[in-house]
């Protein structure tokens, strides 16, 4: 047994099988006809069954998934970055997170359109409960990212992950992603954990803390969603934050939110990778001497990139403009603009409600204030 067996990717050798567990599921089943109108379902299933490998799966598959949502549910998908990026070279994807599964599904898909390696992406346990989702994640090359462990279980389960992705990248040439922060922003603040620079760090073994990030080769990515189709699905838990309340998940509500990111209208989308961070991590290391101010620099490193690359949209300015009661901003949108988001606005959050509609403008509106912000602060 691999010591990763409790968090690792199907290999190869166990895709066929995996795919022939699930190939009648209800849910695969809903996906192919989905991705693949006009085909018989015995066609599809046919070469399901011939599938061997991971990429195989991707390519003749997923991608076909992730472009048919593309072409149904959003106004296109722009990239920018992509060709700083070397052909058969790993790289470790740092990202803001906005959506559970479209986040790395397209920037898989892009990956792939530029002839670069896809990554094997860390997906939280509570997204793979179902037996199904969990094949799925699997045969998507996701590993498992544990939480709501003891202490001691999740140092233990740190240093698993650390050592995966140190694995999947020095010695499989492949590229990761992970998400900046544990789970999904939801208030339109994307903010770098210094955690997951800690866990990373636990995988260094005989080299350096610099050597090793540089070998990492990490890339920061910024994504963003003109219409997030999970906004009003975020609003109880911004509430029960606001009122400083503990907010408890009601059940079924990750697969929810996982429906309503991949079929929800999202209007237009782009994906920016930045460049690899070398000459920003030698002159960190050589400024710094303590660990913990080294890690600290980096994630204002990771979220300075992360926010300058971020696209803002006509939504992002038309919030902040309702926020402040201004028109401020009017140059970038248009009434019709102005209209739709406000019509969006009455339709998912209760108006009498001052502090959800704050809420929900602000998730809109703080991309704006973040990169305002950090252009103050540039030297």
């Amino acid at each position: 047994m691999s010591k990763f067996d409790s968090i690792r990717p199907f290999y190869d050798s166990e895709v066929n099988n995996a795919l022939k567990e699930v190939a009648d599921h209800p849910m695969m089943k809903a996906m192919m006809n989905f991705t693949f109108p006009d085909k018989e379902e015995r066609e599809w299933t046919e070469q399901l069954l011939k599938t061997h490998s991971i990429r195989d799966f991707q390519i003749n598959f997923i991608y076909h998934s992730v472009r048919k949502v593309l072409d149904l549910t959003s106004d296109g998908l722009t990239t920018s970055g992509f060709e700083k990026l070397e052909p058969n070279t790993a790289y470790l994807f740092i990202s803001n997170h906005r959506d559970i599964i479209l986040d790395t599904s397209l920037l898989n898909a892009t990956l792939y359109e530029h002839g670069l390696l896809m990554t094997t992406s860390a997906i939280g346990d509570n997204l793979v409960k179902k037996p199904f989702l969990k094949s799925l994640a699997r045969l998507t090359r996701n590993f498992v990212v544990y939480r709501g462990l003891s202490n001691k279980a999740m140092l233990e389960f740190s240093k698993l992950n650390s050592e995966y992705i140190r694995e999947a990248i020095f010695s499989q040439n492949r590229s990761v992603w992970i998400a900046q922060r544990e789970g999904r922003t939801k208030d339109g603040l994307d903010l770098t954990q210094k955690g997951i620079l800690k866990m990373l760090s636990k995988g260094c073994e005989n080299l350096s803390l610099k050597d090793y990030f540089l070998k990492l080769k990490i890339v920061p990515v910024s994504i963003s969603y003109e219409n997030d189709p999970t906004d009003v699905l975020k609003m109880p838990e911004l509430l029960a934050k606001a009122r400083e309340e503990t907010y408890v998940k009601q059940k079924n509500e990750d697969f929810r939110t996982l429906m309503s990111g991949i079929m929800g209208q999202k209007k237009r989308i782009h994906i920016s990778v930045g460049k690899v961070l070398d000459e920003e991590i030698d002159a960190i290391f050589e400024n710094e001497s303590s660990v913990n101010k080294q890690l600290q620099s980096l994630v204002e490193e990771l979220d300075r990139v992360i926010v300058r690359n971020y696209r803002l949209w006509p939504t992002n300015y038309i919030a902040l403009d309702l926020l402040n009661q201004s028109d401020e901003h009017k140059h970038r949108y248009s009434p019709k603009e102005k209209e739709e988001f406000q019509q969006r606005i009455q339709k998912g959050v209760e108006m009498d409600n001052p502090m959800a509609v704050k809420n929900f403008l602000s998730m809109y509106a703080n991309p704006v204030i973040h990169k305002a912000k950090l252009q103050q602060l540039a030297p």
